[in-house]
């Protein structure tokens, strides 16, 4: 993490200090004022409900070095202890993570896309961790804080930096990837999420290509190549080192799975480099040979990767394998959802052996077009085998209907724990349940309440 004077930091960043405190040392930051430990920089913020720099004197009492502090906030600052003048906080806390950041001197690998960031994330650091120091972001911390913050908890030997960036609205990425300055940045793919803010997938796709902005002169960006969107992006910027990876002959490289079972999947690459994955979901094939790319530009060995991608673990909720007391498999693949993901959940199900039960909660922030999309994945289900589709949530009402004639049997439900109390009572052994939906949907009490009867 981040260790240095404020006198260093004072050089970095634009603000205003006492001399008096420019030998105190900072060791790490913080923006919690509740959970302070020694020796940390406290930054506040002007939130909508609570103004922070309330808390910054407080802070200073409770063992923080330093408190940065807006020069125009209301709030009287501290009287006592090194406290840091800024022009606005958030603006600090960026300037100084992109100085730090310069400092650790990583190689910096950006992450975005609708679906799969967390998951490419993930393999990423699987297959590089043999070879080099990475550290990546952690949890969701992949906005205008907490990336600036993933940034400065670095270690200052850290060699490769993995960075998600996520967004909800235009510019946000850019300026992630300004603060950044990728070495390879990756663009996942193209869903529907943020409909709401940014109007079409041919939005999504343009804010997702600001991840570009800040990439270095002799940077490479990784996108689906599968995606007419980013291809007619790629192709206005004459200069930009492009990799187009997915299934179709056109990709510089070609992806296709060989191979699938309970246990995960074989794929080919470019038809010779075969790799394993102990990971359910077709659709994990192309994160993955993401991952394989990257490692490849840095010189890690194929023998190396392989090796790596067979213990590959992945965050929790997203294709988890569980087996419940009854010997029924169970997949959690709860963590989040988007009509994309949720047709290669139906993918991956299909290809299982078992009557096959779907649960599906609701996607949410699709916007107006929220009953059509729905809809859309319902229709998705034809010719998919698919035996049972339970579905909860408001949104998720137009899916069950839409989805009801391929079934065999579908019921929407209101309330969660009746689905779960209906689901419980009809398990069998041979049974697989996979169960999905939008984060807010909390459908893992699904998954927990299956495990544990």
């Amino acid at each position: 993490m981040i260790n240095i004077s404020l006198r260093q930091l004072a050089q970095w960043i634009t603000c205003e200090i006492d001399d008096r405190y420019l030998d105190v040392m900072i060791q790490g930051v913080t923006i919690d004022s509740r959970h302070i430990e020694a020796g940390q920089l406290f930054i506040p913020f002007n939130g909508e409900r609570v103004d922070g720099h309330r808390f910054s004197a407080q802070a200073l009492q409770d063992g923080a070095a330093a408190t940065f502090f807006d020069k125009h906030s209301e709030v009287t600052a501290p009287s006592e202890g090194p406290v840091i003048y800024v022009e606005d906080t958030l603006q600090a806390l960026q300037q100084l993570a992109a100085a730090y950041l310069r400092e650790v001197d990583p190689t910096v690998i950006a992450v975005t896309g609708s679906n799969g960031k967390t998951t490419t994330k993930d393999m990423l650091e699987n297959v590089l961790s043999a070879n080099y120091k990475v550290q990546k972001t952690q949890g969701n911390y992949n906005n205008e804080i907490g990336m600036p913050l993933t940034i400065l908890a670095l270690s200052s030997d850290t060699q490769v930096s993995i960075l998600e960036m996520g967004m909800s609205g235009f510019g946000e990425i850019e300026l992630l990837s300004d603060i950044a300055r990728p070495d390879f940045a990756i663009i996942t793919n193209i869903g529907e999420s943020h409909m709401q803010d940014l109007g079409s997938r041919a939005g999504i796709a343009q804010a997702k290509f600001e991840i570009i902005s800040g990439l270095k002169t002799n940077g490479r960006l990784f996108y689906d190549g599968d995606e007419p969107l980013l291809a007619e992006l790629v192709e206005g910027v004459a200069s930009l080192d492009a990799t187009a990876i997915g299934t179709a002959e056109t990709n510089a490289i070609q992806c296709e799975v060989t191979a699938h079972d309970a246990s995960g999947i074989t794929f080919i690459l470019n038809g010779k480099e075969t790799y394993q994955l102990p990971v359910l979901g077709a659709h994990n094939m192309k994160n993955a040979a993401y991952a394989i790319a990257v490692a490849k530009a840095l010189g890690v060995d194929d023998k190396t990767i392989r090796q790596q991608l067979q213990q590959l673990e992945l965050t929790g909720m997203r294709m988890q394998r569980f087996t419940a007391q009854n010997g029924a498999v169970v997949i959690n693949d709860a963590y989040n959802a988007s009509p994309t993901s949720m047709k290669a959940a139906i993918d991956t199900l299909t290809q299982m052996a078992g009557r096959k039960i779907l649960v599906f909660g609701d996607v949410l922030e699709l916007g107006p077009q929220s009953t059509t999309l729905h809809a859309e994945v319902g229709r998705y289900l034809a010719d998919k085998a698919i035996d049972v589709l339970f579905t909860y949530g408001e949104a998720s009402e137009a899916l069950n209907k839409a989805g009801a004639p391929y079934v065999r049997q579908a019921k929407h439900f209101d309330s969660k724990d009746q689905l779960i109390e209906t689901l419980s009572a009809m398990l069998e052994s041979e049974d697989v349940v996979l169960v999905k939906g939008s984060r807010g949907m909390k459908l893992e009490e699904v998954v927990e309440a299956l495990i544990t009867v």
